[in-house]
Protein backbone atom coordinates (compact mmCIF):
# COMPACT_ATOMS: atom_id res chain seq x y z
CA UNK A 1 0.00 0.00 0.00
CA UNK A 2 2.65 2.40 0.63
CA UNK A 3 4.32 1.58 -2.64
CA UNK A 4 1.10 2.34 -4.59
CA UNK A 5 1.14 5.54 -2.81
CA UNK A 6 4.57 6.22 -3.21
CA UNK A 7 3.52 5.90 -7.23
CA UNK A 8 0.83 8.25 -7.10
CA UNK A 9 2.78 10.40 -5.46
CA UNK A 10 5.39 10.30 -8.17
CA UNK A 11 2.87 10.51 -10.66
CA UNK A 12 1.03 13.30 -8.87
CA UNK A 13 4.23 15.20 -8.53
CA UNK A 14 5.12 14.37 -12.42
CA UNK A 15 1.69 16.04 -13.14
CA UNK A 16 2.40 19.01 -10.97
CA UNK A 17 5.66 20.21 -13.37
CA UNK A 18 4.00 19.04 -16.51
CA UNK A 19 2.40 22.49 -17.14
CA UNK A 20 5.43 24.74 -16.05
CA UNK A 21 7.14 22.52 -18.70
CA UNK A 22 4.76 23.47 -21.38
CA UNK A 23 5.20 27.13 -20.51
CA UNK A 24 8.83 27.11 -21.01
CA UNK A 25 8.55 25.41 -24.65
CA UNK A 26 5.74 28.01 -25.24
CA UNK A 27 7.92 31.13 -24.47
CA UNK A 28 10.47 29.45 -26.11
CA UNK A 29 8.34 28.63 -28.98
CA UNK A 30 7.41 32.54 -29.34
CA UNK A 31 10.98 33.74 -28.85
CA UNK A 32 11.66 31.65 -32.00
CA UNK A 33 8.91 33.19 -33.72
CA UNK A 34 9.53 36.70 -33.02
CA UNK A 35 13.24 36.11 -34.34
CA UNK A 36 12.41 34.17 -37.93
CA UNK A 37 10.25 37.13 -38.15
CA UNK A 38 13.15 39.45 -37.77
CA UNK A 39 15.09 37.49 -39.73
CA UNK A 40 12.74 37.99 -42.75
CA UNK A 41 12.23 41.58 -42.15
CA UNK A 42 16.14 42.15 -42.82
CA UNK A 43 16.20 40.13 -45.61
CA UNK A 44 13.41 41.94 -47.07
CA UNK A 45 15.45 44.81 -46.69
CA UNK A 46 18.82 44.32 -47.50
CA UNK A 47 17.45 42.32 -50.89
CA UNK A 48 14.95 46.08 -51.81
CA UNK A 49 11.70 43.99 -51.84
CA UNK A 50 9.77 45.84 -49.17
CA UNK A 51 7.96 48.61 -51.45
CA UNK A 52 9.41 51.98 -51.38
CA UNK A 53 6.78 53.58 -48.50
CA UNK A 54 8.42 51.26 -46.33
CA UNK A 55 11.81 52.21 -47.77
CA UNK A 56 12.53 55.79 -45.43
CA UNK A 57 14.62 57.76 -47.77
CA UNK A 58 17.12 60.52 -46.19
CA UNK A 59 15.58 63.93 -46.24
CA UNK A 60 17.00 66.44 -48.58
CA UNK A 61 17.68 69.88 -47.36
CA UNK A 62 16.18 72.34 -49.72
CA UNK A 63 18.22 75.32 -50.39
CA UNK A 64 17.03 78.18 -48.89
CA UNK A 65 15.89 81.56 -50.49
CA UNK A 66 18.81 83.80 -50.06
CA UNK A 67 21.28 81.02 -51.31
CA UNK A 68 19.27 80.33 -54.70
CA UNK A 69 19.81 83.93 -54.67
CA UNK A 70 23.18 84.29 -54.06
CA UNK A 71 24.28 81.41 -56.62
CA UNK A 72 22.45 83.19 -59.10
CA UNK A 73 24.11 85.89 -58.84
CA UNK A 74 27.29 84.82 -59.21
CA UNK A 75 25.58 82.57 -62.11
CA UNK A 76 24.82 85.57 -63.67
CA UNK A 77 27.94 87.81 -63.27
CA UNK A 78 29.52 84.95 -65.25
CA UNK A 79 26.96 84.91 -68.42
CA UNK A 80 27.61 88.29 -68.64
CA UNK A 81 31.82 87.67 -68.69
CA UNK A 82 31.14 85.47 -71.36
CA UNK A 83 32.16 82.50 -69.08
CA UNK A 84 28.96 80.81 -69.06
CA UNK A 85 28.33 78.52 -66.26
CA UNK A 86 25.77 76.44 -68.52
CA UNK A 87 22.44 76.43 -68.12
CA UNK A 88 21.27 78.88 -64.67
CA UNK A 89 19.59 76.57 -62.08
CA UNK A 90 20.32 78.67 -58.78
CA UNK A 91 23.32 76.30 -57.57
CA UNK A 92 26.73 76.52 -57.25
CA UNK A 93 26.77 73.41 -59.73
CA UNK A 94 30.02 71.95 -61.40
CA UNK A 95 30.35 74.38 -64.05
CA UNK A 96 29.59 77.08 -62.16
CA UNK A 97 32.41 76.15 -60.83
CA UNK A 98 34.66 75.38 -63.67
CA UNK A 99 33.40 79.03 -65.29
CA UNK A 100 34.54 81.07 -62.18
CA UNK A 101 38.08 78.95 -62.43
CA UNK A 102 38.31 79.97 -66.34
CA UNK A 103 37.08 83.68 -65.48
CA UNK A 104 40.10 83.70 -62.73
CA UNK A 105 42.43 82.36 -64.86
CA UNK A 106 41.65 84.63 -67.57
CA UNK A 107 42.72 87.36 -65.56
CA UNK A 108 46.07 85.80 -63.95
CA UNK A 109 44.57 84.68 -61.01
CA UNK A 110 44.73 81.92 -59.19
CA UNK A 111 41.62 79.46 -59.50
CA UNK A 112 40.54 78.15 -56.28
CA UNK A 113 40.49 74.27 -56.09
CA UNK A 114 36.92 72.95 -56.62
CA UNK A 115 35.00 70.66 -54.20
CA UNK A 116 36.57 66.79 -53.96
CA UNK A 117 34.37 64.88 -56.38
CA UNK A 118 30.91 63.92 -55.29
CA UNK A 119 30.51 67.17 -52.97
CA UNK A 120 29.55 69.53 -55.78
CA UNK A 121 25.94 68.18 -56.00
CA UNK A 122 25.85 69.68 -51.83
CA UNK A 123 25.93 73.57 -53.31
CA UNK A 124 29.22 74.49 -51.82
CA UNK A 125 29.39 78.24 -52.40
CA UNK A 126 33.32 79.44 -53.80
CA UNK A 127 35.37 82.21 -53.31
CA UNK A 128 34.19 84.85 -54.67
CA UNK A 129 36.63 87.67 -53.02
CA UNK A 130 36.90 90.63 -55.95
CA UNK A 131 34.24 89.96 -58.29
CA UNK A 132 31.93 93.02 -58.15
CA UNK A 133 28.40 91.04 -58.06
CA UNK A 134 26.44 94.29 -56.85
CA UNK A 135 27.21 95.55 -60.36
CA UNK A 136 24.15 92.51 -61.67
CA UNK A 137 21.98 94.61 -59.67
CA UNK A 138 18.68 92.70 -59.55
CA UNK A 139 19.00 88.93 -59.93
CA UNK A 140 15.14 88.52 -61.05
CA UNK A 141 13.07 90.92 -63.16
CA UNK A 142 9.38 89.95 -64.43
CA UNK A 143 9.25 89.20 -67.80
CA UNK A 144 5.49 89.56 -70.12
CA UNK A 145 5.36 86.55 -72.44
CA UNK A 146 4.35 87.93 -75.71
CA UNK A 147 3.47 86.62 -78.98
CA UNK A 148 6.53 85.86 -80.62
CA UNK A 149 8.37 83.92 -77.97
CA UNK A 150 4.99 81.54 -78.82
CA UNK A 151 5.43 81.62 -82.45
CA UNK A 152 8.62 79.58 -82.28
CA UNK A 153 7.21 76.43 -80.50
CA UNK A 154 5.48 73.60 -82.69
CA UNK A 155 5.89 70.12 -83.16
CA UNK A 156 9.26 68.62 -83.80
CA UNK A 157 10.22 65.33 -85.96
CA UNK A 158 11.95 62.45 -84.37
CA UNK A 159 14.22 61.48 -87.26
CA UNK A 160 16.95 63.99 -88.04
CA UNK A 161 16.18 64.02 -92.01
CA UNK A 162 12.76 65.13 -91.21
CA UNK A 163 14.54 68.00 -89.03
CA UNK A 164 16.83 68.64 -91.74
CA UNK A 165 13.93 69.57 -93.88
CA UNK A 166 13.04 72.32 -91.85
CA UNK A 167 13.83 75.87 -91.83
CA UNK A 168 14.54 76.20 -88.23
CA UNK A 169 14.20 73.44 -85.39
CA UNK A 170 11.04 74.44 -82.94
CA UNK A 171 10.63 74.35 -79.53
CA UNK A 172 8.52 71.41 -78.09
CA UNK A 173 6.59 73.81 -75.64
CA UNK A 174 6.71 77.72 -74.57
CA UNK A 175 8.79 76.57 -71.15
CA UNK A 176 11.46 75.59 -73.46
CA UNK A 177 11.54 78.58 -75.06
CA UNK A 178 11.10 80.87 -72.46
CA UNK A 179 14.21 78.78 -70.41
CA UNK A 180 17.09 79.39 -73.35
CA UNK A 181 15.78 82.62 -73.94
CA UNK A 182 16.65 83.51 -70.20
CA UNK A 183 19.59 80.83 -70.14
CA UNK A 184 18.25 79.20 -68.09
CA UNK A 185 17.19 75.04 -66.52
CA UNK A 186 13.40 74.72 -66.67
CA UNK A 187 12.97 72.97 -63.66
CA UNK A 188 14.51 76.49 -62.29
CA UNK A 189 12.29 78.57 -63.73
CA UNK A 190 9.81 76.40 -62.52
CA UNK A 191 10.67 76.61 -58.91
CA UNK A 192 10.73 80.55 -59.48
CA UNK A 193 7.16 79.81 -60.84
CA UNK A 194 4.78 77.05 -59.18
CA UNK A 195 2.39 75.93 -61.17
CA UNK A 196 3.01 78.88 -64.39
CA UNK A 197 5.18 76.91 -66.93
CA UNK A 198 2.85 74.04 -68.10
CA UNK A 199 0.07 76.55 -68.91
CA UNK A 200 2.08 79.76 -70.67
CA UNK A 201 0.34 82.13 -72.65
CA UNK A 202 0.66 85.28 -74.26
CA UNK A 203 -0.06 88.15 -71.67
CA UNK A 204 1.82 85.73 -68.53
CA UNK A 205 3.94 87.55 -66.12
CA UNK A 206 6.86 85.48 -65.12
CA UNK A 207 10.02 85.72 -62.86
CA UNK A 208 13.12 85.45 -64.49
CA UNK A 209 17.03 85.70 -63.98
CA UNK A 210 18.60 88.95 -65.24
CA UNK A 211 20.24 88.13 -68.12
CA UNK A 212 20.52 89.46 -71.84
CA UNK A 213 17.89 87.53 -73.43
CA UNK A 214 17.95 85.54 -76.54
CA UNK A 215 16.43 86.20 -79.61
CA UNK A 216 15.74 83.60 -82.41
CA UNK A 217 14.25 85.70 -84.60
CA UNK A 218 17.61 87.21 -85.19
CA UNK A 219 19.59 83.96 -85.49
CA UNK A 220 16.88 82.63 -88.01
CA UNK A 221 16.92 85.87 -90.03
CA UNK A 222 21.10 85.18 -90.39
CA UNK A 223 21.53 83.75 -93.75
CA UNK A 224 25.19 81.44 -94.46
CA UNK A 225 27.77 83.31 -95.61
CA UNK A 226 26.21 86.60 -94.17
CA UNK A 227 28.54 87.06 -91.50
CA UNK A 228 31.59 87.17 -93.26
CA UNK A 229 30.71 90.63 -94.73
CA UNK A 230 29.02 92.10 -91.23
CA UNK A 231 30.31 94.99 -90.03
CA UNK A 232 31.11 94.79 -86.38
CA UNK A 233 28.78 96.20 -83.97
CA UNK A 234 31.93 98.09 -82.27
CA UNK A 235 33.16 99.23 -86.17
CA UNK A 236 33.57 102.93 -86.50
CA UNK A 237 32.95 104.36 -90.18
CA UNK A 238 36.20 105.08 -92.11
CA UNK A 239 37.02 108.55 -92.48
CA UNK A 240 40.34 109.09 -94.63
CA UNK A 241 42.79 111.62 -92.86
CA UNK A 242 44.18 114.66 -93.97
CA UNK A 243 47.77 114.29 -96.25
CA UNK A 244 50.51 115.71 -94.79
CA UNK A 245 54.25 116.08 -96.21
CA UNK A 246 55.32 112.89 -94.22
CA UNK A 247 52.16 110.64 -95.14
CA UNK A 248 54.10 108.13 -97.42
CA UNK A 249 56.28 107.90 -94.31
CA UNK A 250 53.33 107.41 -92.15
CA UNK A 251 51.99 104.48 -94.00
CA UNK A 252 55.14 102.83 -94.23
CA UNK A 253 54.91 99.65 -92.01
CA UNK A 254 56.83 99.91 -88.55
CA UNK A 255 59.22 97.41 -87.69
CA UNK A 256 58.10 96.89 -84.20
CA UNK A 257 54.27 96.20 -85.38
CA UNK A 258 53.39 92.31 -85.12
CA UNK A 259 50.80 90.44 -87.53
CA UNK A 260 47.46 90.49 -85.48
CA UNK A 261 47.38 87.12 -83.27
CA UNK A 262 44.71 84.50 -84.38
CA UNK A 263 41.65 83.22 -82.33
CA UNK A 264 41.69 79.61 -81.36
CA UNK A 265 38.96 77.92 -80.05
CA UNK A 266 39.71 74.90 -77.92
CA UNK A 267 37.38 72.28 -76.63
CA UNK A 268 38.56 70.16 -73.20
CA UNK A 269 36.71 66.85 -73.54
CA UNK A 270 38.16 66.26 -69.93
CA UNK A 271 36.46 68.81 -68.47
CA UNK A 272 33.57 69.20 -70.97
CA UNK A 273 34.49 73.34 -71.54
CA UNK A 274 35.13 74.96 -74.45
CA UNK A 275 37.63 77.59 -74.45
CA UNK A 276 38.06 81.29 -77.00
CA UNK A 277 41.97 81.98 -77.09
CA UNK A 278 43.97 84.69 -78.43
CA UNK A 279 47.10 83.79 -78.26
CA UNK A 280 47.49 82.27 -74.65
CA UNK A 281 45.06 84.49 -73.31
CA UNK A 282 41.83 83.50 -72.78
Amino acid sequence: MSALQSSNREVAQGSLHFPNNCAILGLRSHRVRVLFRFAIIAILISSGILPAAARKKPRTQTPHKANIEAATRLQIFLDRANFSPGKLDGTYNEFTWKALALYRQSRGEQPQPPPAQGKTKSNVAPDITGLDLDNVGPVFVPYTVTDADLASVGPLPSSVPAQAKLKFLPYRDAADAIAEKFHSDVHFLEQLNPGKMKTIKAGDQLKVPNVEQFELGGVKEIKPGSERNAQPANDVEYQPEPQSENADKDNQPKKDETASTPIVIKIDTKINMLGVFQGDKL
